[in-house]
């Protein structure tokens, strides 16, 4: 009967073990915000198949464009918001079309 106990109480730990280690690798959404002609916070941390998504808080519109140009979330007006999902070797930096200045990057984890 002890083993029985053992091995149950193995099983049913792993099983924690493995939820838990599931969610801690569930993909997230990362928020940046833009104000003041700014991306907030300008440098964020993300791992693959993670999502951004970025809200345009300012009166004039903005963009988020990869300094390559592979992915962009075009114009977005007053409160919209545009959303690309992390993938592996894709490009880090990222600027505004309208206001070039304006620059972020994203470090893939």
């Amino acid at each position: 009967m002890s083993r029985r106990f053992v091995v149950t109480g193995a099983a049913a730990s792993a099983a924690v073990l493995a939820s838990r280690g599931s969610a801690e690798n569930a993909s997230k959404t990362h928020e940046i915000q833009i104000r003041r002609f700014k991306f907030e916070p300008d440098h964020i941390q993300v791992r693959p198949g993670d999502r951004i998504k970025w809200v345009n808080l300012d009166i004039a519109p903005h963009t988020a464009t990869a300094d390559d140009r592979s992915w962009d979330t075009f114009e977005l007006v007053k409160d919209a918001s545009g959303e690309i999902q992390v993938t592996e070797g894709m490009e880090q930096s990222y600027f505004c079309e309208f206001h070039p200045h304006m620059k972020g990057r994203i470090e893939i984890l």
